[in-house]
């Protein structure tokens, strides 16, 4: 495992880096390994870069090695925290807690209330936090967006990158494609004023038939016979 990062380096990109620590050994233990025991194919290769664990690691090492942006660290940030949530309940407490065995080897082990606290809080507030990370994918990018229109130094390769995260991310989660027509709602909202000029719902639906046909030039499941993408909620 590599050591840890030098406390030398800000905090920001220190966080960065054990993200991707910890990133790396996921995908290595999940995703790597079949591949590298010999099954690797096509279905396989694709469905390795459609991880979502493995597309983050990919994010995260652009963040590490591009210019810094702290927007960025709020979607890991509370992934950080659901998965530690998680492993915590699932792992680290029943080994440091242990339920007590009962006079009855048959009757079911005692919960952890500690381990029920968490467990409600991953499933009271999981869908919320995923809509605000859906919500906050989105918003970087109108950060990148618009570093792009200033022209700074690699935000246009940035911005690229990003696009291309972006859409992989619409095709596979729910919560960032309710976001993106929660978002798409509000402008119609605005735009279809009566004070609104024509000139800018033309501009409007322009941009919407572009981003339309941009999903639809880059849906992998056209030209790859067999492997459609697959959804998740997350």
């Amino acid at each position: 495992m590599a050591p840890p990062p030098s406390a030398a380096l800000p905090l920001q990109e220190r966080l960065y880096t054990t993200r991707a620590d910890i990133a790396i050994c996921l995908v290595c233990r999940t995703c790597l390994a079949p591949l590298l025991a010999g099954r690797a194919n096509q279905a396989g290769l694709i469905s390795l870069i459609a991880d979502e664990n493995v597309q983050y690691l990919a994010m995260a090492l652009v963040w590490l090695f591009s210019k810094q942006y702290p927007l960025a660290m709020l979607p890991f940030g509370v992934y950080s925290v659901f998965h530690v949530a998680t492993y915590s309940r699932t792992n680290l407490i029943p080994t440091l807690q242990p339920a007590p065995q009962g006079a009855d080897p048959k009757a079911a082990p005692k919960p952890n209330a500690l381990a029920d606290t968490i467990g409600k809080f991953v499933k009271e507030y999981y869908d919320t936090s995923m809509g605000l990370v859906a919500f906050l994918e989105i918003l970087l990018w109108g950060r990148i967006a618009l570093s792009a229109i200033a022209f700074q130094s690699g935000s246009w390769i940035l911005i690229v990158i990003y696009s291309a995260f972006l859409r992989s991310r619409f095709g596979q989660s729910a919560f960032v494609q309710g976001q993106f027509r929660q978002l798409e709602a509000r402008i119609d909202s605005l735009v279809g004023a009566q004070s609104t000029p024509p000139a800018a719902r033309q501009v409007w639906e322009g941009v919407k038939g572009s981003v339309r046909a941009f999903h639809d030039a880059t849906d992998v499941g056209k030209y790859v016979a067999g492997a459609p993408a697959q959804k998740k909620t997350s």
